[in-house]
């Protein structure tokens, strides 16, 4: 068992990244399902306005408070390299950030700044839209499965 502040960094991680794996669950098998079955003006005027909702603080500080978490998680362990557990806690922290915090960055968020650029109503968004469902539902996909991988991975940590 690890010992010292990795049971609570680890514990914190593996909630923490689950929250967020069920966040990216219900945006996959939820809310773009739901999106999709919109005509395309609607769809596209409804994701750019979740998109705009996104950045509000509260979605901020969970999405950037997470990946602050186990940029700690990953450093802490390097710097001290416990006896049991390194492996596990690198591992979680490596598959946030770069499958969830690293997806978005470099898949979802160009995807949504395209997706805002024309006018929801104009034909440049109408045929974007569902090349837009596709691919960033498809990123979404990749987000979630890490965001539950780091999860677990942190939990195995504790044992």
């Amino acid at each position: 068992m690890i010992d010292g502040p990795y049971p609570v960094l680890a514990m914190l991680g593996a909630l923490t990244t689950g929250l967020m794996a069920g966040i990216f669950c219900a945006f996959s098998v939820l809310v773009m399902r739901g999106l999709a079955a919109l005509p395309a003006a609607q769809g596209v005027a409804a994701m750019n306005a979740i998109n705009s909702s996104a950045t509000t603080p509260v979605f901020m500080v969970l999405f950037l408070g997470v990946a602050a978490l186990c940029a700690v998680i990953a450093v802490v362990t390097f710097v001290l390299w416990p006896d049991h557990g390194a492996v596990y806690l690198l591992l979680g922290s490596a598959l946030y950030l770069c499958g969830a915090f690293g997806v978005t960055v470099m898949a979802n968020v160009p995807r949504n700044e395209a997706l805002a650029k024309p006018a929801p109503g104009a034909s440049e968004a109408v045929a974007y839209w569902p090349v837009y469902l596709r691919e960033w539902a498809r990123w979404n996909h990749v987000r979630a499965v890490a965001s539950a991988a780091a999860a677990l991975v942190y939990a195995l940590a504790l044992v």
